[in-house]
């Protein structure tokens, strides 16, 4: 098979040839890696990595092609996709198609035959950068200032870009709870846990106001996860912030956020987020609950964390990441509020942390009872 020539450039200026395949063209974003083995499709289709090129560490990537229940949303999010090899053949009793031709007909691109250990080993020393892949134009140092012109993550709303434009409910035959869900950029597999845990789901646009919300009576409020910086999503800080001032004045209304809705949780209550290196992308990273002491392994997609010296006296931290001990959970001490920094809903993914959910429909019992 005939192969495209094709480049990658950072915005320091270092230069991985290869070949491209799905889309031949031209696509820009922030480079980043996820150390996971399997779960290409879940990741390219996680509006969380919306900006970004994702660099697969696994070196053999497409094996087991792609099918549309895999999918985490309706369309490819990530800029692209790089791998070491990518296979030309597949397996897989559920494969609809390839992944060479599932970004074929997404219009996305994807780089291969690279040193992917060098490249991931200058992210880790440097820090996440800007990159260019380009089939189409072999200048290096024009790719380069294109890289360049990329925006920075740091300041960037990518919420709006990824949200639902409409309301949709997704009902649960045997459904004891009604959950509100903000979408930041919500995963099919959180809606489907959702469900699981019997309950009825609204999903409301990332700027609905939290008035809104309350009209429709909900048991509680989910957070979901998302892209950019947390910081520049103005519009839910403040939602989240009459969120909890009506939680203080009336009747309380459970509050569960993942990923995103963490960062965004924490920074309502008066917490601080910065830009991580490179960030958490993966499924295996461990945890420690410092309430039970016991160790979940984890799956993360993340560039951005809460500073654990700007907590609040109102929230206690309740998980701890055991690579960089960062925060990786918090709950308010007096509110019916927590959330995770990791994503216990991953699929493919660890289910350590499933009782989360559990956490969640028991704080809602708990407000019900209170009435």
């Amino acid at each position: 098979m005939q192969q495209t020539p094709a480049k990658l450039v950072l915005e320091n200026g270092s230069v991985y040839t290869g070949y491209a395949f799905g889309h031949i063209g031209e696509t820009g974003g922030e480079v980043v890696f996820n150390t996971a083995l399997t779960g290409y499709q879940e990741i390219v289709t996680d509006p969380s990595y919306a900006g970004q090129m994702v660099v697969m560490t696994y070196p053999l990537i497409g094996n087991y092609g792609i099918n549309q229940s895999d999918a985490e949303s309706q369309k490819i999010w990530a800029s692209a996709l790089i791998v070491r090899e990518m296979s030309n053949i597949h397996s897989n009793f559920a494969a609809t198609g390839s992944l060479d031709q599932y970004l074929k007909e997404a219009k996305v691109m994807g780089l291969a035959g690279i040193d992917t250990r060098k490249l991931v080993r200058e992210i880790r020393q440097k820090g996440a950068m800007r990159g260019v892949i380009s089939a189409i134009d072999p200048d290096e140092k024009r790719l380069e200032e294109k890289a360049l012109k990329i925006p920075e993550m740091t300041g960037l709303d990518l919420v709006k870009k990824v949200s639902t434009s409409q309301t949709y409910t997704i009902d649960c035959d045997d459904a004891e709870y009604h959950v509100v869900a903000y979408d930041y950029g919500i995963k099919q597999n959180i809606l489907r846990m959702l469900q699981n845990a019997k309950c009825k789901v609204t999903v409301l646009n990332a700027n609905t106001p939290i008035e809104e919300a309350l009209k429709l009576d909900p048991d509680g409020i989910f957070l979901s996860n998302g892209p950019g910086d947390p910081f520049a999503v103005t519009y839910a800080i403040d939602n989240i912030k009459k969120l909890a001032e009506h939680n203080t004045q009336q009747k309380p209304v459970p509050l569960f956020g993942i990923c995103l809705g963490h960062q965004l949780m924490s920074l309502a209550f008066g917490a601080k987020t910065y830009k991580l290196k490179f960030g958490h992308h993966g499924s295996n990273h461990p945890v420690k609950n410092l309430k039970s002491s016991s160790i979940e392994i984890t799956s993360q997609n993340h560039g951005f964390a809460v500073a654990m010296e700007s907590l609040p006296e109102s929230l206690e931290m309740t998980h701890l990441n055991l690579y960089d001990q960062t925060v990786e959970g918090v709950r308010h001490k007096k509110l019916p509020c927590f959330s995770v920094q990791y994503h216990p809903e991953a699929a493919p993914g660890p289910h350590d942390s499933h009782y989360l959910f559990e956490q969640f429909t028991a704080m809602m019992d708990q407000a019900k009872e209170n009435v």
